[in-house]
Parts: structure tokens; sequence; C-alpha cells
């Protein structure tokens, strides 16, 4: 695979993935380089003129009144690291780690920060030889991950923990194992270019998208098993029905759907089908297409935020200038994650509503629960749905303005970005168990219309023969808890993506 060339302003989310799952290597771009040589020789300059400099020769939240001379930059900065080490543990997975490290370096590219250029080159030294920090995932109020990023540092400086060919070992024993030498002295606002970043909030975020995404094609493929399961109707995703509300989300799910349930028989007429199914099977073009609206909206302000600058203060080297700025905050994304908690929460809605009537023979005129004489079937599944989506719910609430005033009050606003995305995460566990539990219905119904000589879609086809190589139909009562674990790994595995 060719290196990612990152210059701080083009970096993709095709890219991203890239680096971040599938280990591809960087390179820094020589204009960006010459970027950071540029902008560290501005600060200096500023600095020799006698500007008071956030971060350089003055102190950072509260202290930004103290002055820092010169002959304690060395010893400023590595404290300002070891002062910020407050997360708390879970730490974060190795892909998250990269994705966080990935996310700083593109903006440290910028020119915005100022860092010595061998910051930047150290952190793609860290990924290019998959020595990942242990960073602890909670400690951030989201306005820079300052209490996680911080947590980099420690492995600039050679010291701390990092993962390293599937183990855990102290940062200097990594970085010699690979020839790798740490910054042992960072010089003036070095501290603060490694910890001001909301890197670990933005990494995660794009992991949690692409997550999402992939989910959604899932959820498209699952309803449209469940349709022929009910032997529904497909009028609601009827072209010409989508071109009259015109949104570019439903009719690409309609287009998804249609392309599921090609050849299926419930492309042909049928004299016993109703006129018009339930809402939660009629309206999930709707649904699901205004997910994915809110998808493309949150990625496209992720992937503008991994290309800008975050830093207070922002260099701006053509004005040669210094400028004091909020540009930490990331509200405008963070906003697309609490909407898409919301919007996912309706996928979860609809899915559980799906699942009951299945088991109701007055919508598919199939057995009671969906089991044959003498066998008790899916009577109680439907409490291990609900008591996921009273999950998803409470996680859909939103906690961007659950704040408190720090530092002297004078940070007096934030976004609890980390945990927010955190939130979102664990919301895609649920619906991915959910949607588990909607396939495992939709194939029992399946195979009653299958044995009726029906035959399934192009796509729900495959996706039935998927779960039937790995669980049977229901015709006997069994300990269903493992067939639900088994379809969840299936869709963890991403075969039906495909």
């Amino acid at each position: 695979m060719e290196p990612v060339i990152l210059t701080g302003n083009t970096l993709t989310a095709q890219q991203f993935r890239q680096v971040v799952c599938e280990g591809a290597q960087v390179a820094i771009s020589a204009e960006a380089r010459k970027c950071l040589e540029d902008s560290r020789k501005l600060l200096y300059d500023l600095a020799d003129s006698g500007m008071s400099i956030y971060g350089l020769n003055v102190g950072v939240g509260w202290n930004k009144d103290e002055a820092v001379p010169a002959e304690h930059y060395a010893k400023y900065n590595k404290q300002l690291i070891l002062s910020h080490c407050i997360g708390l543990p879970p730490y974060a997975k190795e892909e998250d780690v990269r994705a966080a490290l990935l996310s700083r370096l593109n903006i440290m590219l910028v020119g915005a920060a100022g860092p010595a250029p061998e910051i930047p080159e150290f952190y793609a030294e860290l990924l290019n030889h998959q020595i990942h920090p242990l960073i602890p995932e909670q400690g951030s109020v989201g306005q820079a991950d300052i209490g996680l990023m911080s947590f980099v540092g420690l492995t600039v400086l050679g010291e701390g923990q990092v993962y390293y060919k599937g183990e855990i070992v102290d940062a200097k024993d990594a970085l010699a194992a690979e020839g790798l030498k740490p910054v042992l002295e960072l010089g003036p606002k070095d501290g603060l270019s490694i910890v001001s970043t909301n890197g670990l909030g933005l990494g995660q975020g794009m992991l949690v998208l692409q997550e999402l995404e992939d989910l959604l094609h899932i959820a498209d493929l699952i309803y449209a098993c469940s349709l022929e399961a009910l032997n529904g109707n497909v009028s609601p995703f009827d072209p010409k029905a989508l071109e009259l509300k015109g949104d570019t989300g439903i009719l690409e799910v309609g287009a998804s759907i249609r392309r599921h349930l090609s050849g299926s028989f419930l492309n042909e007429p049928d004299a016993a089908r109703p006129l018009q199914d339930p809402l939660s099977f009629r309206d999930v073009v709707h649904v699901h297409g205004a997910v994915r609206e809110m998808l493309d909206y949150t990625r496209e302000r992720c992937i503008r935020a991994l290309n800008a600058g975050e830093d207070n203060p922002s260099l701006v080297l053509e004005e040669k200038r210094i400028i004091p700025t909020a540009n930490f905050d990331p509200i405008n994304w963070v906003l697309g994650m609490e909407a898409l908690a919301v919007a996912v929460s309706h996928i979860s809605h609809a899915a559980g509503h799906r699942i009951i009537k299945l088991a109701n023979p007055a919508f598919t005129g199939l057995p009671r629960f969906l089991a044959p004489e003498d066998v008790l079937g899916f009577a109680t599944i439907q409490k291990a749905y609900t008591t996921q989506h009273a999950k998803i719910r409470h996680l859909s609430n939103p906690a961007s303005v659950d704040t408190f005033a720090l530092a002297g009050e004078i940070e007096d606003k934030s976004t609890n970005a980390p945990y927010v995305v955190q939130k979102l995460r664990q919301i895609l566990d649920c619906l991915r168990e959910i949607l588990a539990l909607e396939l495992f219905h939709a194939a029992q119904a399946q195979t009653y219309r299958v044995e009726a000589g029906k035959k399934l879609g192009k796509d729900t086809g495959i996706a039935y023969k998927k779960v039937r190589e790995l669980v049977p139909f229901v015709d006997a009562d069994r300990v269903y808890t493992n067939d639900i674990v088994t379809i969840v790994e299936l869709l963890k595995a991403g075969v039906l993506c495909d």
C-alpha cells in the first residue's frame, strides 16, 4: 500500500481509514515541512519581540497571567504535560489511538500551532512503527482533550506506557526496539501544541461514523428480509413515489432496498397482501434516509475539522501574526453526533415494532411467535429488544450542555465531545444487537415462505443462507442467547455489508 501523504489540508475519509484501520504508512509533504519550519520561526520571532504568547512565555488557563521565563521553557513544558495527565481508564483501543495521532498530526501541519518540527515527525514515526500510547478515554470536557492527549506527550518524552506488538510495555522500551529516540527536551509552546487538541474525540468520531455507515447498509438489508417475512408491500420505495419527496437520503435507501429485493416474490401481485403495511415497515426509506443525510452532514464537518486549525493561539503565517482564538471548540461536529444518536433511536424504535409484528399472526399469517406446533418459540425474546432500546433512548439524551465553569470560571463552556462520541458508539452496539434480533425473526419467517415455494430476493436470499449456515430453524426450544450472539458476530464480521 502506498503511503498517505499528509499536507494538513487534504486528508480524506478514505485515507483516514487506510492509515487508522489498514495500517498504511504516512509521510509529511515537503510543503507541510516548510510550513512547520516557518511557523516555528515566526513563533520565536514574535516571542523575541516581547509579545506575551499564551502557553509560550505565559501560562495556560487561569495561569495565563504568570510569566514563563526562557530559561524555564523545558521545565515548564514538561510540567504542563505531566500536570495534564488526569485521564481515567478505560484506555482507548489501539485503532482509536491511531485515529487520535493521525488527527493531531494532520492538524499540526496546518501551521497554526508552531510546534518544534520534530514533534509531528515523531507522531508520524509512532504511526509508522505502530507504537500506540495508552490514552484514557475519560477526563476530557471536549474543549480540546487536554487531559487525554497529554498521554501522547508522555510517549514523546520517552515516558509512560504504549501498546506495542500486542502488549503493553514501557514507551522507552518500544521506542528503543524500533530505533527511535524520544524528544527529551520540549521547547516553547510544545507542551500546549501536544495537549491542546480534540484528537481523541475527533479520531473516535471518524471511526464511529464509519461503523454507523456499515450498520445502515446492514439495516437496509435486514429490513428487506423482514418485509419478505411479513409478505409486505414494495410500493413505499417505488422510485416515482420517492422522487415526489425528493430527499437524497430516501432516494439512496429506496434504491438499496429495491436492489436487495430484486427477484423477490414480493414484486409479484398477491391478493392476500394488505393494501398498506404498518408504518414501521412503510416509512423505512424515510427513517434510514434521514439518518444517512445526518451522517453526511456530520462527516463533512469532521473532515473539515481534520484539515483545519484548532489551536489557541493560532499563527497566521502570511500576516506574521498570532491570534488568541477559541478554535478548539468542536461544537459543530459534536451537535451532528448528538443528532445522530437521536436519529439512530428512530431506527431502533421501528425495528422493535417490526420484531413484535413478525411474531403476530395477524400481520404475517404465520404461527404465533413464529413457532411450530408444541414450540414456544420467540415468546419472550421481545424483552431483550426492549431493554436494549431503553438503553439507546437513555444514551441518546444530549450531553454537550452538561458542563461546569472551570479554571477560575474562565473556561465556562465545553462540549463533552469524547463522551458524546463514546455514547454514540454504545448506541451502535445496542442497535447491532437489535438488528440481530430482527434478522433472527426474519430468517425464521423466511423459512416458512421458502417452504411455501416463495422465491427470496437476490440479496435477501444470500443473507438468509448466511444466517442458516450458522443458526438453524427453530423447530424446538433452545437457549436463544447463543443464536442471538452468533448473529451479532455475523453482523460484526461485515459479511452482510458486502
